[in-house]
């Protein structure tokens, strides 16, 4: 758990976010194809992209995607793509509100504490949904694969029964991953940082949750044997001009997308034919516009893209000791045997 926290912030601090969101300029021209974010428009003042020594955009330091933005569109704004600023203010204010609720009766913990940080969390760009493209802002339909997948799934969830292993629970009870080290990189609900560590042949994102660094070179190595296959997939960089591509094969048929709270959608895990290409683009000094794009034949009906901004802070980001103190799961696996030796008692009691 991360130990940064405020208590709260004002309605002038998140309209002061908002109005430094809305002067990001872009540091090249739009893809073919793919439409230019609203808040694409002139910057406050000349800024030069910090360079490595070998030239290249510096992304390194810490960085949060942290946002109220959802992954997909509430179905009840159809096309809307941007919130007006009344919108965003008024939305920005009822959840910050709910977030720093909590029930007398609930002691699980306080979300003043978790869901906190040192940075005023908001909408990414004014945005209804992460994903911008479908149109609706909403991933596709499942293709017959993918709802195949979806069926084999259901119906050896055993979540829905009894605990018979670890390896019957979710990926993030085993503190493996939330899904949102990505890529895609979805962000979390708390503690949603990172730091970037650069230098002239690589890059690595060190994720604060479950605190996994992934690596990607961009010294023209192909990518891994088609054999080997990663939960987080095997990324491969290039750079187009300013812009850090990132072209992501090689993975699992268990990657998920949702997060821990996800694990009863149908619709969470990826097929090992999927592609993610993402864009890192530094587009002022607190600002990276992280956007992506999805491709899976062998899950979804067509190939669908996101958009989110990556904020500096200050830092650090803390270790998030995950395994260490993952009580939980002895505890349901323990319950679960439990469980099981009293009904085999009861069923072997001699009736009275």
């Amino acid at each position: 758990m991360s130990l940064r926290f405020t208590v709260s912030t004002s309605a002038l601090s998140v309209a002061s976010m908002f109005a430094g969101i809305s002067t990001i300029l872009w540091g090249q021209a739009p893809q073919a194809g793919v439409p230019e974010s609203r808040t694409a428009v002139k910057a406050a003042k000349a800024w030069t992209v910090p360079r490595t020594p070998g030239g290249h955009p510096d992304f390194q330091g810490y960085w949060t995607n942290a946002t109220y933005t959802p992954l997909e569109r509430p179905a009840a704004l159809g096309t809307k793509e941007f919130y007006t600023e009344a919108e965003e203010l008024d939305l920005v204010r009822r959840l910050r509100l709910q977030d720093n609720s909590q029930p007398k009766d609930d002691i699980h913990y306080d979300n003043r504490t978790w869901q906190e940080e040192s940075y005023a969390k908001g909408i990414s760009n004014h945005r209804t949904s992460l994903i911008f493209d479908p149109p609706d802002g909403r991933l596709p339909p499942l293709n017959a694969k993918g709802q195949q997948h979806a069926a084999e799934f259901a119906q050896g969830d055993l979540r829905r029964k009894a605990a018979v292993s670890a390896k019957s629970m979710s990926l993030a009870e085993r503190c493996i991953t939330w899904g949102t080290e990505g890529p895609p990189m979805i962000n979390s609900t708390y503690n949603a940082n990172l730091q970037i560590f650069e230098n002239d042949t690589s890059l690595v994102i060190l994720h604060e949750m479950i605190h996994s660094a992934r690596m990607i070179p961009f010294d023209g190595r192909p990518h891994l044997s088609e054999s080997v296959r990663e939960l987080d997939g095997d990324s491969r960089g290039h750079w187009e001009g300013d812009t850090l591509v990132v072209d992501t094969t090689n993975f699992t048929d268990k990657t998920p997308f949702r997060g821990p709270r996800a694990y009863t959608r149908q619709d969470i895990f990826s097929s090992k034919e999927m592609h993610v290409v993402e864009r890192f683009t530094r587009v002022d000094a607190e600002t990276i516009v992280y956007r992506f794009t999805v491709e899976d034949p062998g899950t979804w009906s067509k190939p669908w893209s996101g958009e989110v901004l990556m904020k500096r802070f200050e830092g650090p980001i803390f270790e998030y000791a995950c395994h260490e103190g993952n009580y939980g799961l002895a505890h349901i696996l323990q319950g679960a045997r439990a469980k099981e030796k009293a009904a085999e008692a009861a069923a072997t009691k001699p009736a009275p």
